[in-house]
Formats: C-alpha cells, sequence, structure tokens
C-alpha cells in the first residue's frame, strides 16, 4: 500500500468501526490510531456508549446488569442521549481543529442492536437519529466475524460489561446479519472487512480503506 497522505490543515475526518461483540473492533482502533499518528495526523480515540463524562456515565447504565434490564424503547433514548453528549462535547471539536476522530461504535450499533430487538421502532430510531445526532461517519468500517467465534472472544475478555453478550448466540448471529444488511444498504459509506485472520491482515485492510479516504 502507498503511504498514508500526510494531514491536511483545517481538515477533520470522522470513522467509525463496527461489528458484533469480540469482533476485534478495539484492537484494531488501537492499530489504526497508531498508524495514522506516524504519519501525522492528530487522532482521537473514543467510544459508543461513551466517549464523554456524561456519555460515560449513561454506558454504565446501559453495558451492565441482566440482559433485559430496559425495554427497547428506553434503551433508544438512552443510547440517543449518551450520543448528542458525545457529538457534542467531543466529536465535534475534534472535528473542528482537524483531527481523525475514530469511534468504536456509533449510530449503526443502535439501528441493528435496538432495531433488532423491535423493528417497529426503525422509524423511530432514524427520526430520533435525525433530530438530536444529524451526522453520519464519513467512512465506517465493519469487522465481520463468524458469531461463535467473536462470542467466545468476548466472554474470554471477562469484566462487568457483559450485558448484550449474555444474550447469546442466536442473538448475535442475529446482529452479524443486521450489520450486512445495513452494510449492503450503504455501500457508498460501509465498508466490511473479514475479521476472522491474523490481527496485521485486518489491521493492513482497514488501512488501505482508510488511506484511500482520506486521499
Amino acid at each position: 500500500m502507498s503511504a498514508l497522505p500526510r494531514r491536511r490543515e483545517g481538515r477533520g475526518h470522522f470513522l467509525s468501526l463496527e461489528g458484533v461483540d469480540g469482533a476485534g473492533k478495539s484492537t484494531q482502533i488501537r492499530l489504526l490510531a497508531a498508524a495514522l499518528r506516524a504519519a501525522g495526523h492528530e487522532v482521537l480515540t473514543t467510544r459508543e456508549p461513551g466517549g464523554s463524562p456524561g456519555a460515560e456515565e449513561i454506558r454504565r447504565l446501559l453495558v451492565e446488569g441482566e440482559g433485559r434490564r430496559w425495554s427497547a424503547e428506553t434503551e433508544v433514548l438512552l443510547f440517543t442521549a449518551a450520543r448528542r453528549d458525545h457529538l457534542e462535547r467531543t466529536i465535534l471539536p475534534a472535528l473542528a481543529r482537524g483531527a481523525l476522530v475514530l469511534s468504536d461504535r456509533f449510530a449503526d450499533s443502535t439501528r441493528v442492536y435496538q432495531g433488532l430487538a423491535r423493528p417497529d421502532l426503525a422509524a423511530e430510531i432514524e427520526r430520533l437519529h435525525a433530530a438530536f445526532i444529524a451526522r453520519e461517519p464519513d467512512l465506517t468500517v465493519l469487522i465481520d466475524m463468524d458469531p461463535a467465534l467473536a462470542l467466545a472472544r468476548g466472554r474470554a475478555r471477562g469484566g462487568a460489561e457483559q450485558r448484550f453478550e449474555g444474550r447469546g448466540a442466536a442473538f448475535q448471529t442475529a446482529l452479524r446479519a443486521g450489520f450486512l444488511a445495513l452494510a449492503a444498504a450503504h455501500p457508498g459509506r460501509i465498508r466490511t472487512i473479514d475479521g476472522a485472520r491474523p490481527e496485521g491482515e485486518v489491521a493492513a485492510d482497514i488501512l488501505a480503506l482508510v488511506g484511500r479516504a482520506l486521499a
């Protein structure tokens, strides 16, 4: 692959990584951020839910506890509130100063996770997004992986944030299908990468996609 383009002053770029739990998003964001910084870019790494002090408080409500803790409607409202705070306090200021923002998840996760639980909420999810977020990433990389492998990785990771993994293999399989359908519907923004390979190979493919997006 040719060298990454150098930073251009005044132009920020917003990238998100998506996929089922355990697909390797956090690792790939770390590797991507290192490569971009080496090319002279200012890089901000962040995550959803979370990424700002207020959104991190909401995160604990969303990712910990019993799987059916919240209704789908309540989850959509909590995610939207967290995303609004994240956007206005973290993402938009970084883009305004010309940084590259790399986010572990964004609105596509709400579309898939909560839209899958309640398909009748899909229109309401989009209405809330248009009213309070009104922003999509410039590029979204979907790391696709066999849900059984991803679920095993997620459970091996451990920790308190096991609420969604706890819904089981059938739910993860449905999530994968939802992400792939979303990618098919938005091929200009969402690019799919095979995540069931050595992390170096995955990282190289992601870096190539990002390099083309920045060129």
